[in-house]
């Protein structure tokens, strides 16, 4: 491989960047659950009757289509509507022979000055619109034509209320002002406050609040449970601060959002080198109120493995001017690296883990009779000394007055331990209070005055007079100090 390398040179190198640019390339191209946009790429097929539920949820169903779709319908149920109607009114002059009469100043007709059927239109959109021009009008001898005058005026109240209602909810639908709502273009992993994270950011371009702004993230991962259950679109919580509040935002200038990967984390066995061959997708889901309408408004977007940047953090976009702060949106997508270990947050405590000082230590934590003994003579070996921190060597090495005490404390551990096996006879005569206990506690006693007083002698003779001198060392103390202490050595 090397010769082959030193033989191309530059080609192998061109190849290689150009086969990874290929592969990235081929990766970007994947299906995504929720594009950029926030629109769902879900369709759903096969409903058989079901379909039904569509017809039975009819405003929705009406909001929810697209604007080319409810611009036909609006048109064609007015037309539709207008055309029946006129039609109506055409056929009542018809048959009571109103057309044939037009001329006749004697005969009253059910409405006058109506010919034919362009006029009998003109006389529907006058009453429909409340225009009233003055030229065509119903009379009193005619009650069909009064029937179907309130016929008109009820199914038209309800075809207005209907579709200019509908079209008033779509055109104030909140998810245009989530179209001024931001998120960074890539997510990035680096650390912060000594663990690492995985930050995007989130916008507001507008100077109106988001009111109780919430944001929610999902991991979206295939994975197979031990039963064998396949699971193409798994979803998992990442955590962005539910727990401390952190993800209720305030929503005034460009907010970082953090998961902090940790043993918790989906992102806990996650590295640089694994990121080649992970497949997921991050989705983001930010929630508020509109300030100015009070309705409720959500923005999407989603974060694949190829546009998490490992090793990068954000730019700084807010600056202080006179007498505001100022908002950069020309640097809201930009990111620069800095210093990230490569390797996952599993990989990185097995490794603390395994160069800890303490793991020696902590092999005495063993429920056995002598493990204190056992943990001593560790203590006493100067290899294990010297493989624990700097302050416990000190401590272990100062003229061996830790290690009587351990001593002690272990044979007085033992003792204890040891009445558990006999008889309950004996167990009951050494635990009577005043026997056992004193011996216990007079030798125990004996045994430490005999450790510190060769302990004393070791030491320099400043510190033997200050030691030594219990009466020089109280006479520089109050009274009631004094005091303290006599009543307690006595």
């Amino acid at each position: 491989m090397s010769a082959l390398h030193k033989k191309f040179g530059s080609d192998y190198q061109v190849v290689t960047t150009t086969s990874s640019s290929h592969q990235k390339d081929k990766r970007r191209k994947r299906q995504r659950f929720v594009d950029k946009n926030g629109r769902c790429n879900v369709q759903h097929g096969n409903l058989g009757g079901e379909t039904s539920r569509y017809l039975s949820d009819l405003f929705t169903t009406l909001v929810d289509l697209k604007w080319r779709w409810n611009l036909f319908i609006f048109i064609l149920t007015y037309t539709v509507a207008w055309l029946f109607m006129a039609s109506m009114w055409w056929v009542i002059a018809y048959i009571r022979g109103d057309l044939y009469r037009t001329h006749d100043e004697k005969y009253t007709p059910c409405v006058a000055n109506l010919y034919n059927f362009p006029s009998a239109f003109l006389f529907f959109i006058e009453t429909e619109a409340t225009i009233g021009y003055g030229h065509r009008y119903i009379t009193d001898k005619c009650p069909e034509g009064i029937i179907l005058f309130l016929f008109q005026s009820i199914l038209g109240s309800i075809v207005d209320a209907f579709l200019i209602g509908c079209m008033f909810i779509k055109m104030s639908q909140p998810k245009k002002r989530a179209e001024t709502l931001m998120f960074s273009e890539n997510a990035a992993i680096s650390m912060r406050d000594g663990k690492l994270t995985l930050m995007f950011r989130v916008g507001n371009l507008r100077n109106s609040h988001m009111v109780s702004a919430q944001i929610r993230c999902k991991l979206l991962k295939s994975r197979q449970t031990p039963e064998g259950e396949f699971l193409p679109l798994d979803q998992l919580e990442l955590d962005v601060g539910f727990s401390t509040g952190a993800d209720q935002l305030f929503l005034v200038s460009p907010l970082t959002i953090c998961h902090v990967i940790d043993t918790k984390s989906p992102f806990y066995e996650l590295s640089q080198r694994s990121m080649q061959t992970e497949q997921f997708e991050i989705v983001v889901i930010l929630e508020g109120i509109v300030e100015t309408t009070g309705m409720t408004c959500q923005a999407r977007t989603s974060y694949t493995e190829d546009e998490v940047l490992w090793g990068h953090r954000f730019f700084p976009v807010i600056s202080l001017e006179e007498g505001f702060f100022k908002v950069d949106y020309s640097q809201f997508h930009a990111t620069f690296e800095v210093p990230t270990p490569p390797y996952s947050v599993k990989e990185q405590d097995e490794a603390l883990l395994m160069s800890s000082p303490l793991m020696a230590p902590s092999l005495c934590n063993s429920g056995e009779k002598n493990s204190s003994l056992d943990c001593l003579e560790l203590l006493e070996d100067p290899e294990s000394t010297t493989k624990l921190p700097a302050k416990l060597q000190k401590m272990t090495g100062r003229d061996g007055l830790p290690r009587k005490l351990l001593r002690m404390s272990s044979t007085t551990s033992e003792m204890t331990y040891s009445l558990g096996e006999l008889p309950m006879k004996l167990q009951r005569i050494s635990s009577v209070p005043g026997v056992s206990e004193e011996k216990q506690v007079s030798k125990t006693t004996k045994i430490a005055t005999e450790a510190i007083s060769k302990s004393v002698a070791d030491l320099p003779p400043k510190l033997q007079r200050l030691a030594g001198g219990g009466g020089r060392m109280d006479g520089h103390l109050p009274p009631k100090l004094r005091k303290m202490n006599s009543d307690r050595f006595t």
